[in-house]
């Protein structure tokens, strides 16, 4: 399977939050007061070095009573120090609690340096089937167009050793289909968590598999309406939202299925990796649809994702709408 293939299959289907930290109060020290100063007034380079030894002898000393130290500079103001903790807390898998780590380790795959972002990674691999929160995150790293390619590939390391410890954590448990709730086996297992990251019997994967095989052919023959780029959309306001980020020269893909909670699949209207934001465009009256609708916010809120919504009455002032909303997003 290639990186993309395998990538849908990996990372889709995890809920995350990158927010949170383990870090309980303690005492006022003398190394947490430098830090607070260090954060106020920038660093030099004699007190780097003497961090920078500092972590290492935290990384090296086999003790998880460091895990809340290297938490701490995990927030320094200098990237060095970031992704040399994220290190050092990688070589406490073992020893520390995995969920406490993990939380500390994940808001860094967004940090504004990218060895720090690489560094987080290849720490949340140590952390097996712990990590399984981050996927989406490492998910959206690797689809990140603007990413470093050195990034990329710690990345997908860190992917892979997840999602294959998160199969061997699942496949020693008795299984239950998620439909009819009977015991499945090893390969009716294997075989839907492949397909949908769900667990289902035979039966249920047939049936739920020409749902969904029905579902996309509707989509797709629904797609009448071409804009300028060539894109075929399903309504009016779709095609000029495509129209719109064509003119502007914004990349977007359009109807991309995005598995984002827990096997739920969803179908994002546009999706912009330049920027990972979404846009939906709520077209529709009636009681359902609206029901779906917050459904679907309420998703995309829970991942964290930056969603814009557009409605039919935006149609006259589309471009306006549209640019106004992306601009407060930047």
């Amino acid at each position: 399977m290639d990186g993309n293939g395998w990538l849908v299959a990996a990372f889709g289907g995890y809920c995350c939050s990158t927010r949170g930290c383990i870090c309980s109060k303690s005492p006022r020290t003398p190394r947490r007061m430098a830090l607070r100063k260090e954060r106020k007034r920038g660093m030099d380079r004699h007190t780097e070095l003497k961090l920078v030894a500092r972590i290492m002898e935290l990384g090296e000393g086999a003790d998880g009573a460091a895990l809340p130290e290297l938490a701490q500079l995990c927030g320094s103001s200098s990237a060095r120090l970031r992704r040399l903790a994220a290190a050092g807390i990688g070589k406490l898998a073992g020893l520390v609690p995995p969920d406490a780590a993990v939380a500390v380790l994940q808001p860094l795959l967004a940090d504004t340096h990218p060895q720090a972002r690489q560094y987080a990674a290849k720490a949340l691999g140590a952390f097996g089937a712990a990590a399984e929160k981050a996927l989406p995150d490492l998910r959206d790293l690797y689809r990140n167009p603007a990413e470093k390619d050195y990034v990329k590939r710690s990345v997908y390391t860190a992917g892979i050793t997840i999602k294959k410890a998160v199969e061997i954590a699942a496949a020693s448990r008795v299984q239950h289909c998620r439909r009819c709730g009977v015991k499945v086996s090893a390969d009716e297992f294997a075989r839907s968590q492949k397909a949908f990251q769900r667990v289902f019997c035979d039966r249920c994967f047939d049936e739920v598999y020409l749902e969904r095989r029905n579902f996309d052919t509707t989509v797709e023959l629904n797609k009448t309406i071409q804009a300028k780029d060539g894109t075929l959309v399903q309504s009016d306001g779709e095609r000029l939202i495509c129209d719109v980020l064509n003119a502007a020269g914004i990349v977007y893909r359009y109807d991309e299925r995005f598995r984002i909670i827990e096997g739920f699949a969803i179908r994002p209207d546009f999706y912009l990796p330049e920027l990972d934001v979404y846009i939906e465009y709520w077209g529709m009256d009636t009681t359902d649809y609206k029901i779906g609708m917050l459904k679907k916010q309420k998703l995309y809120q829970q991942e964290g994702k930056r969603l814009i919504s557009l409605y039919p009455k935006d149609r006259p002032r589309m471009r306006e709408v549209l640019m106004q909303k992306l601009g407060m997003l930047k």
